[in-house]
């Protein structure tokens, strides 16, 4: 399926089948179904059917990606279901026992959102593999980074997703060190898994990333 980096997911219509590759592929697959579990009926996710084999058996959820919508000229409206639903998920009381913070999904943006392009409300928030406690800013930094990094043209959206949000925003260079944080992580993922093209594209990532300006998303 398009946009899926770390894992092997397929469908037929009715379920999603997804395998999990790279680093730490077990703990990420017992990690995305605890939340999955836990968020059923809170936030929209994917409905878990089957934990047999090496990998989740989903039941499959109508939408469009928010990238491939982003594509199709809809910004605005991604942006602010973005917003809207990050509000409802931070929102959510944490399970008893966790650390501050609140529910971050870890890798949260358009990429990871079904949306109906009717309405355009979220269908689904998936891969929860990256999911934990902690600030609000991890989220908010890295739907922001998406955008500025795959749709450059639509950086001017990104006030509709914060005003969407509905509390105040971090500033700017707290968000700007959220998503150098996660930039690192991810070069270090790939570092385990494959020493060459991924740990490179991460490194030129964040060095894109440390030149930028707050710009318009301010």
């Amino acid at each position: 399926m398009r946009h899926g980096y770390t894992n092997q997911t397929d469908g037929d219509g009715e379920t999603v089948v997804k395998r999990y590759l790279g680093p730490d592929a077990e703990v990420r697959r017992e990690r995305e179904r605890r939340w999955l579990t836990e968020l059923q009926g809170v936030v929209p996710v994917p409905p878990v059917l089957s934990t047999e084999g090496d990998g989740l058996t989903l039941g499959f959820v109508q939408g469009v990606q928010g990238q491939e919508l982003i594509e199709a000229g809809f910004a605005d409206q991604v942006l602010q279901a973005c917003g809207t639903v990050l509000r409802r998920l931070h929102s959510v009381a944490p399970p008893p026992g966790s650390p501050p913070g609140v529910p971050v999904h870890g890798d949260f943006g358009p990429n990871n959102l079904l949306i109906d392009p009717e309405s355009s409300a979220v269908t689904a928030i998936v891969d929860w593999e990256f999911a934990g406690i902690g600030e609000p800013v991890k989220d908010l930094a890295w739907c922001e980074w998406i955008v500025r990094m795959h749709h450059p043209d639509h950086v001017d959206a990104v006030p509709r997703f914060h005003a969407a949000y509905g509390l105040p925003v971090p500033a700017w260079p707290l968000r700007r060190a959220a998503m150098l944080e996660r930039c690192a992580e991810l070069r270090e993922f790939c570092r385990r898994w494959e020493s060459e093209g991924g740990v490179r594209q991460w490194e030129s990532r964040a060095a894109i990333t440390a030149a930028w300006s707050a710009g318009p998303a301010r």
